[in-house]
């Protein structure tokens, strides 16, 4: 049995909201007690509320649990949009709500795709100034479609305002952090761009032909 068709059966066995001995849950589903234990690690590290602790047994706490959701990357970028946008709200509740939210989605993304620590290590806070430069979400869009050059004005790390040609390739995003990639022609190298610290994006009547 495959992985995911092992966790749904275990779901839907934790579902009547039942106490489950680890035992029971293994002989169920044709795994060594160790399997059971990795198992039941991997749906609370997904956001599922199982509790419990071995030797005694698991249920699942009565929360609401969607069914399983296929999301396309359009859509998943509109749901980081969202969170970053409710992260910066000054209500408790509901900041907390979304980011226990977002650490549930962060969980069950595939790490295909995933930036080197490098290019995170200069963020101190991952959700800090989230939903800053999002205004410059549709002109950055548009430029990469049409292979546009683009001026921007951004924050160096010292603090200091830059002015830069850039040729964008793509826009990335990783616990609501967004970066715009793309070839610096005013200094000729690769770059990646936070776009809460671009200060202004503007659209140039010049296009470009993607390196490489």
């Amino acid at each position: 049995m495959r992985r995911t068709d092992r966790l749904f059966a275990l779901l839907t066995t934790l579902g009547d909201h039942n106490l489950h001995r680890a035992e029971d849950l293994a002989a169920a589903q044709n795994v060594s007690l160790r399997t059971l234990y990795r198992d039941i690690g991997r749906l609370q590290s997904s956001g599922v509320p199982v509790t419990g602790t071995r030797g005694v047994g698991y249920r699942l706490d009565r929360a609401t649990t969607l069914p399983p959701l296929t999301l396309t990357d359009p859509e998943i970028e509109a749901l980081q949009l969202a969170l970053a946008i409710v992260l910066e709200t000054t209500d408790p509740d509901l900041k907390s709500a979304a980011a226990t939210l977002a650490s549930k989605i962060d969980a069950c993304l595939p790490l295909e795709g995933a930036q080197q620590a490098a290019d995170w290590q200069h963020i101190e806070h991952p959700f800090a100034n989230a939903a800053r430069g999002m205004g410059h979400l549709p002109i950055l869009r548009a430029a990469i479609r049409a292979r546009q050059k683009l001026k921007i004005v951004y924050n160096s790390p010292d603090a200091t305002l830059r002015s830069l040609i850039l040729h964008p390739a793509s826009l990335e995003h990783h616990a609501r952090s967004w970066i715009l990639k793309g070839w610096d022609e005013t200094e000729n190298k690769d770059t990646s761009l936070r776009l809460d610290l671009i200060e202004n994006a503007d659209a140039l009547p010049a296009l470009f032909t993607p390196r490489g």
